[in-house]
Parts: structure tokens; C-alpha cells; sequence
């Protein structure tokens, strides 16, 4: 990744964010829009961008390389450019996102976040010890509007991802799909050895509010392009991350402009939850059925190079 100047990280040119706007189906009454349209525009833009691009790992595994690089122009390229319906995961998903936001003048940086084991596949398997934070494996941004700073990410998938930005204040609750709600917290986090120490801790629940499952605790300090370099290396790269092992798309739905539910692809199985409730769509024996799962359920098409790209990968289903 080349080096990047505080002033000078990349932004996306006016004919990129007409590009964009169409990639992610934005209403024509929100594309003169900018960042002092303030929270409301923001508010629309981060539920059309988790509509139209959709969180996925195919990179790893459906490609000749296998690689995920996080330049911004590559990633307008794979996402928009190209024509395919292509999205990514967090560190792609939200490096875009900040940087159209960057673009339309919004005051924004990128920081770090851990991730909990309880929102990961880890948390299904026997003998699992309980919920406790990664290392730094996540990104998402904070936006400051009006001297007011907040959580902005588009790139979680499905498990509790805030579906609107959400200002940084202790103790603040907001209602996210159906009865789904999700709460930050300032605190120390148990693996901490200085009890000085705080993270700020994005929870969710699924029953209204009587039971929070961790979902992932992240900084306010400003990481760089650097950072994330090394973080995305070591997660699309190190044989203990699932992201190398198991194939993940999440499709966000909108219904009038609100987000109801999602479509996941997770290995095999196809579902769709809307408004809490969880129906199985497909479950998938073959590469040919994946293929054509990721065409009618999230309009992604694949080359035949990409296709080819996982055979012999742990992720092919044989």
C-alpha cells in the first residue's frame, strides 16, 4: 500500500461518486447531498451503502491470488467499476465507505476494533470457553458532525452490525431490526490487566434489551493505513482466521428505505432473517450450486478464472 499523508489520504472524484451512487441505489432526492445535510444524510447513505455492497470474503477464495488489497482505487474498481455486484469485507467495505465520505467533506478518520469470539463461528463449537476479544481485526470509522462523534460501520455483516450511525455516549441504546436493539458501553474489558484502561463496547441484543451478547470493542485512536496493512495480512492470510477457511456473504435488505433483515451464504447454507425471524433458503452441495447461489441470492457473477481459483482450497465444497 503506498504511504499515505494525513492530508492527502485518497478521495474519489465527482464522476466516482455519481458511479457510486447508482452501484448503491441512492434516491435522486439525496444526490446533491453533502456533509452539511449533517446526520440525516449520513443516516441514508450508511443504509444504501450496506444495501448495495455486500459484506463478503470471495476474494479469498474465488480468485487467482487470494489477496485483499485495501487501495481505494482498487477497491472502486472491484466494487463499482467492474459491474459484478462485488463487495468485501470490513477492512474493504469500510476503507470505501470513509473514503466517499472523506470525498463529500465529512470529517473522518479509521480506528481498530477486537472482535468478540461470541459473534464468530468459534462460539458453535464444542468445548468453547466463552466470549472473549481478538486482537485488532476489525475497522470502522468515526465521523464528527456539529462536535458530536460517531460509530459508522458498514462492514460487520450480520451479527448485530449497527444499521445507522450511533453516537459515542456511554449507556446510549438503539433499536436495530425488529426487537434487535445494540448498546455502547465505555469500560475496561476483562482481558485487561491495567484497569485504567477502556475500550468503547458495541453490544446487541436480541431480546429487546434483557440479555447483551459482546460484539466488538474498539478505539478512539486514529489507525493508519499501515496499521491496517498489517491487520489485513494477518486475518486474509493466517490459517487460524475463518475468513480463511469458510466462504461468508451478507446481503442487507431495505424495505421503504429501512433495513429489515439480511441474506447470509455462510459455506453452504443459504438463510434469510427479517424482522427476527430466520427461514433456510438453500443448502449447497457443490461449487455449481454455490455459483449459482451467489447469482440468485446477491447477483454476484464470478469469471471462470475466478471459479477456477478455489479449487484445492479448504473452502471448496466437493
Amino acid at each position: 500500500m503506498a504511504n499515505e499523508k494525513s492530508s492527502q489520504r485518497s478521495t474519489y472524484s465527482v464522476a466516482q461518486l455519481n458511479q457510486y451512487y447508482e452501484r448503491i441505489s441512492l434516491p435522486i432526492s439525496h444526490r446533491n447531498a453533502t456533509e452539511k445535510d449533517g446526520l440525516p444524510f449520513l443516516t441514508v447513505l450508511t443504509k444504501y451503502q450496506m444495501a448495495g455492497i455486500p459484506f463478503e470474503n470471495l476474494e479469498l477464495h474465488y480468485s487467482p491470488h487470494h489477496n485483499i488489497s485495501l487501495d481505494p482505487q482498487h477497491l472502486f474498481q472491484k466494487m463499482i467499476g467492474r459491474g459484478t455486484n462485488r463487495g468485501g469485507y470490513c477492512m474493504e467495505n469500510n476503507r470505501l465507505f470513509g473514503t466517499v465520505l472523506r470525498s463529500l467533506g465529512f470529517i473522518v478518520y479509521s480506528v481498530g476494533a477486537r472482535v468478540s469470539e461470541a459473534v464468530q463461528p468459534v462460539s458453535t463449537t464444542p468445548g468453547w470457553s466463552g466470549p472473549k476479544y481478538d486482537g485488532w481485526n476489525h475497522m470502522l470509522n468515526i465521523v464528527t458532525i456539529d462536535g458530536q462523534k460517531y460509530l459508522v460501520d458498514v462492514g460487520f455483516g450480520a451479527s448485530g452490525s449497527p444499521i445507522r450511525p450511533l453516537p459515542l455516549i456511554h449507556g446510549s441504546v438503539s433499536t436495530n431490526i425488529g426487537v434487535q436493539k445494540s448498546r455502547l458501553l465505555r469500560q475496561c474489558i476483562l482481558q485487561h490487566t491495567d484497569s485504567t484502561q477502556q475500550l468503547w463496547c458495541f453490544d446487541h441484543s436480541n431480546d429487546g434489551g434483557l440479555t447483551w451478547t459482546p460484539t466488538y470493542a474498539f478505539t478512539e485512536m486514529e489507525f493508519f493505513p499501515e496499521d491496517f496493512a498489517i491487520m489485513n495480512y494477518w486475518t486474509s492470510t493466517h490459517p487460524t482466521s475463518w475468513f480463511t477457511r469458510m466462504i461468508v456473504v451478507v446481503k442487507t435488505l431495505l424495505e421503504d428505505g429501512e433495513v429489515v433483515g439480511h441474506v447470509t451464504l455462510l459455506q453452504k447454507d443459504v438463510k434469510r432473517r427479517i424482522r427476527g425471524r430466520t427461514e433456510v433458503l438453500d443448502t449447497l452441495s457443490s461449487e455449481e450450486e454455490r455459483v449459482q447461489a451467489l447469482s440468485q441470492w446477491f447477483g454476484i457473477t464470478l469469471s471462470e478464472e475466478e471459479i477456477n481459483g478455489i479449487r484445492g482450497m479448504t473452502a471448496e465444497l466437493l
